[in-house]
């Protein structure tokens, strides 16, 4: 079993991450695919199977709560207006 080392300069890795496709990330974060992919080139971990990206749901979340514009979208259009407590967490 792998063990998860917390440290303030580390963030904690989820043993089994949710993997996303480009589509149902967008989906899920209420936002466009194009979005999802500009946002592969920065900060998303991903990963490439076939010719097809995959991104973990964990990284999704963290990159759309640091932008105010993106936030908004995920709480009106996205899982975050399923989510009540998503509303008052700072990134």
């Amino acid at each position: 079993m792998k063990k998860i080392i917390n440290t303030p300069q580390t963030k904690p890795e989820t043993e089994n991450p949710i993997w996303l496709s480009v589509s149902e990330a967008a989906k899920v974060g209420g936002v466009q695919a194009k979005t999802i992919r500009r946002a592969i080139k920065k900060d998303l971990k991903f990963k490439v199977k076939g010719n097809r990206y995959f991104i973990t749901l964990s990284s999704l979340i963290i990159y759309l709560h640091r932008n105010t514009k993106l936030k908004n979208k995920l709480n009106e259009h996205g899982l975050g207006q399923y989510i009540k407590e998503w509303k008052n967490i700072k990134f």
